[in-house]
């Protein structure tokens, strides 16, 4: 079976929540990488709301200023389902960039 890689991106995510991507299938996240855009350090939190509920990857972790942060590291890997929303918010206003890799449709 060929595998379907899929990026998802967000620029300046602020205080309200951005949405990086919602499911459609049973997907593997395998990297998720948030920047510090701004000129003074940042708490990102990401999480996966499912069913209703917030499942939390990271909350209010610092990122200090020129910095990133990734999220999944040393080869760990996520598996979400049909609509599962991966979202990442801020503690500050236009402040963050994201980056998200996924694998698509890993189960039929």
């Amino acid at each position: 079976m060929a595998q379907n890689f899929r990026r998802y991106q967000a620029r300046n995510i602020g205080t309200s929540a951005s949405t990086m991507f919602t499911s459609n299938s049973y997907d593997t996240v395998i990297g998720i990488n948030v920047a510090n855009v701004t000129t003074s350090s940042i708490n990102i939190s990401c999480y996966v709301t499912t069913g209703g509920n917030d499942y939390y990857v990271a909350k209010d972790v610092p990122v200090p200023v020129g910095s990133a942060i990734q999220l999944l590291d040393g080869g760990a890997k996520m598996v979400v389902e049909s609509g599962d929303a991966l979202k990442i918010v801020s503690d500050t206003a236009t402040s963050a960039d994201a980056w998200v890799s996924t694998v698509d449709d890993i189960s039929t």
